[in-house]
């Protein structure tokens, strides 16, 4: 079990910071509303030698371990990168909302991207929301990433709505009908369209702009989730040490 400190800021309500305990981690894959699209994805990496997903979406269990609320994470080398993404997490407020990095090494990536998933930490903000907030208007919260190298330029990274990808309820439907959910009780929420207990789930990314990032020591991903609506954001920002490769 990791347990995870975060200041949650309820609509017309006071903020208050609870500990929040996950014993599941799922990285959700392949999550987009598109399937067409999907499927071109699925075929421009097939020709780059990435075995293709065996359903989409996809549900990577990951270690609850590898949540982070860090300033700076370790890696090995210099093929890793950040992809943003909104993250849900189970609490005593109910379902939460926050932002996070699915970090991924990605020469892991290109034998097995499940592998991928598991070697890198995964940054979370330390501000969240009640998904309950903003539940309504899911569709119209933007995401953006920005790389920063360690000589402070900044490239703008990943930026779009969240409407491209499934929305929550449809991925813990989809995650129950999965060998992911093994606890019957999990797979009952999750069908019933609730997060289940202690779970945190990554639901997946946008499109990067230009070509994949490969983060060096001193370089930094800042993300942040955007809320238009209620006009509020959450932000992160976290740094890469690269260690070294011993062969």
């Amino acid at each position: 079990m990791t347990t995870l400190s975060l200041t949650v800021f309820p609509l017309n309500e006071a903020a208050t910071t609870l500990p929040v305990e996950i014993d599941t981690l799922v990285i959700a894959g392949w999550a987009g509303r598109d399937a067409q699209a999907i499927q071109a994805h699925i075929d421009e990496l097939a020709a780059l030698g990435v075995a293709p997903p065996t359903s989409t979406p996809c549900f990577y269990r990951v270690a609850a371990s590898q949540l982070t609320q860090a300033e700076t994470v370790e890696v090995l080398g210099t093929h890793t990168s950040g992809e943003v993404e909104c993250v849900l997490l189970d609490s005593l407020l109910g379902t939460l909302v926050t932002i996070g990095s699915d970090h991924t090494d990605r020469k892991a990536e290109a034998y097995s991207v499940a592998v991928s998933k598991q070697v890198c930490a995964k940054p979370l903000a330390r501000e969240a929301w009640r998904y309950a907030d903003v539940a309504a208007h899911w569709d119209q919260l933007q995401m953006r990433a920005t790389v920063v190298d360690a000589n402070g330029n900044a490239r703008p990274y990943q930026r779009g709505a969240v409407d491209g990808l499934l929305p929550p309820p449809a991925l813990w439907r989809g995650y129950a009908q999965t060998e992911g959910a093994h606890a019957k009780n999990d797979a009952h929420e999750a069908l019933e369209g609730s997060l289940p207990a202690r779970c945190a789930m990554f639901s997946g990314t946008l499109a990067v702009h230009g070509e994949l990032a490969a983060m060096t020591s001193g370089d930094a991903f800042e993300m942040e989730l955007h809320d238009p609506v209620l006009g509020r954001s959450l932000r992160q920002r976290y740094s890469v040490r690269a260690l070294p490769v011993v062969a």
